[in-house]
C-alpha cells in the first residue's frame, strides 16, 4: 500500500507542486492511483498468423469470455466496472475475429513459458497502463500468490512472476519525449529530448510504446505551455507537426540504442476515444457497432504509420485503432468509481470516462493481438 501511495506522490508532487499538468490531466493522473491492496504455438498456427490481416474482422459475442474477472487484484478501482455497479456485463465477452483465421484464445502457461527471463514493457500514458492490468490479469491467476510481486521504481512498475524470472512492466512516459518544468512553472515539451525516459526502456526484450492522446488534447486543456527544439521555444505549433518530431525523436533513439537480435519493438496504434456529446457518447452503449458507414482514419495514424516507414529497425505496427473504433460499448463511461443504488437515480451528476477501458474488456483483445505477434 506505501508503494501505491509512492507512486502516486510521483505524479501529484509534479502536478501540485510544479504546476505542470492541466485540470484535464489531473483528472487522467487520478486515474493512475490504484488504492487497490495489491494490486509454443504450433507451427501452423505461426504461419497462419503470419498471412493473417489481424485488423480486419468483426466482433462476434462468445459466452467463454472474460478470460478472468474482477477479483483480480492487480486492477485499479477506475476499470472494474462491474465492481463500480454497472449493471450489463456483454461488453466483457465480446471477441474480435479476423477474416479468415482466429487469434489463438491467450494461455498464460504458454505465454509465461516462452517469455522466460524476459523483461516485457509497455510504455505510455494511461491507456497503456489500462493495458498493462490487463496483461498481468491475463496471467497471474496461473501463479501462487507467494511467487508474485509489484515493485515500483520512477515512473515505472513491474510484475514479477518469480519462478518464471519474468517481469511485465509499465513506464509512464505520454510523449515519449522529455515534458519539463521551466520558468514560472511553464511546462516545456522538449521535441529532441528522450534520455530520462528511455534510460527505464533499455535492457527490456519486448518493448510496446504508443503515444497519442496527450499529443491531441485541445487547446483548452493543451498539455505544453511551450514547446522547445534546440534552442528555439515555439507558442504555437501544430500539433501533428510537434508529434512527428517527437515520434522522429523517439525512432533516431530506437535505431541507434536497440539491437533487433535483442529486443523486439511494438507500437500499439492509438486507441480511440468515444467523447462527443461532452463525453457521454458512450454512456449506456451494450454493443459494439458491426461497421462504420464512413470509415476515418485519425491523422497521428497517419503520422505514426509515415515515422515508422522510415526507421532502420524492424517495428512491429499493431494496429488496433479501427477494431476498437467499433467498441464504445467498452468504456466506464460513469462507472470509473463506485455508483451506488442512490446514485444511479443520478448519474448525469457524474463525469463520464469514454477513454479508458474496463475490464476485463478490449484491452484483453490488444493483448490477445501482442501474443499472436509474439
Amino acid at each position: 500500500m506505501a508503494k501505491n501511495k509512492s507512486f502516486l506522490l510521483f505524479f501529484l508532487v509534479l502536478s501540485f507542486i510544479s504546476g505542470i499538468f492541466s485540470q484535464y490531466e489531473l483528472e487522467e493522473l487520478k486515474w493512475l492511483d490504484d488504492r487497490d491492496d495489491e494490486i509454443s504455438m504450433f507451427h501452423s498456427q505461426h504461419s497462419a498468423m503470419r498471412r493473417c490481416d489481424l485488423t480486419s474482422g468483426k466482433w462476434v459475442y462468445d459466452q467463454s469470455y472474460p478470460l478472468y474477472d474482477s477479483s483480480c487484484p492487480y486492477l485499479s478501482t477506475a476499470v472494474t466496472c462491474t465492481k463500480n455497479g454497472r449493471p450489463d456485463s456483454d461488453y466483457e465477452k465480446w471477441k474480435w475475429k479476423p477474416h479468415g483465421c482466429e487469434i489463438p484464445r491467450f494461455n498464460a502457461l504458454e505465454f509465461l513459458g516462452r517469455m522466460r527471463k524476459k523483461r516485457i514493457m509497455l510504455v505510455g500514458d494511461s491507456i497503456v497502463r489500462n493495458q498493462w492490468e490487463s496483461l498481468v490479469c491475463l496471467v497471474q491467476s496461473v501463479i501462487p500468490m507467494a511467487r508474485k510481486t509489484v515493485t515500483y521504481v520512477g515512473p515505472t512498475m513491474a510484475f514479477h512472476a518469480m519462478d518464471f524470472e519474468t517481469t511485465i512492466e509499465f513506464c509512464w512516459a505520454p510523449f515519449l519525449v522529455e515534458l519539463k518544468k521551466g520558468p514560472e512553472n511553464k511546462r516545456i515539451l522538449h521535441l529532441d529530448m528522450i534520455e530520462e525516459n528511455a534510460k527505464y526502456w533499455r535492457g527490456a526484450d519486448v518493448l510496446v510504446f504508443d503515444s497519442a492522446h496527450w499529443w491531441t488534447h485541445s487547446d483548452k486543456y493543451s498539455s505544453w505551455d511551450l514547446i522547445m527544439e534546440g534552442n528555439s521555444f515555439y507558442r504555437n505549433m501544430n500539433p501533428m507537426v510537434a508529434y512527428e518530431k517527437g515520434l522522429m525523436t523517439w525512432a533516431k533513439w530506437v535505431d541507434l540504442n536497440l539491437d533487433p537480435r535483442k529486443t523486439r519493438v511494438f507500437f500499439r496504434s492509438m486507441s480511440p476515444r468515444h467523447n462527443r456529446e461532452n463525453g457521454w457518447k458512450c454512456f449506456n452503449q451494450r454493443e459494439p457497432l458491426e461497421f462504420f458507414s464512413h470509415p476515418h482514419v485519425p491523422e497521428p495514424l497517419l503520422v505514426l504509420k509515415e515515422v515508422l516507414r522510415r526507421m532502420s529497425f524492424p517495428v512491429s505496427f499493431q494496429d488496433i485503432t479501427t477494431m476498437t473504433a467499433l467498441r464504445r460499448d467498452g468504456h466506464p463511461s460513469v462507472y470509473s468509481k463506485f455508483v451506488s443504488q442512490t446514485g444511479k437515480q443520478h448519474l448525469g451528476d457524474y463525469k463520464s470516462d469514454c477513454s479508458h477501458w474496463c475490464l476485463p474488456g478490449v484491452p484483453d483483445t490488444w493483448n490477445e493481438m501482442l501474443n499472436a505477434m509474439l
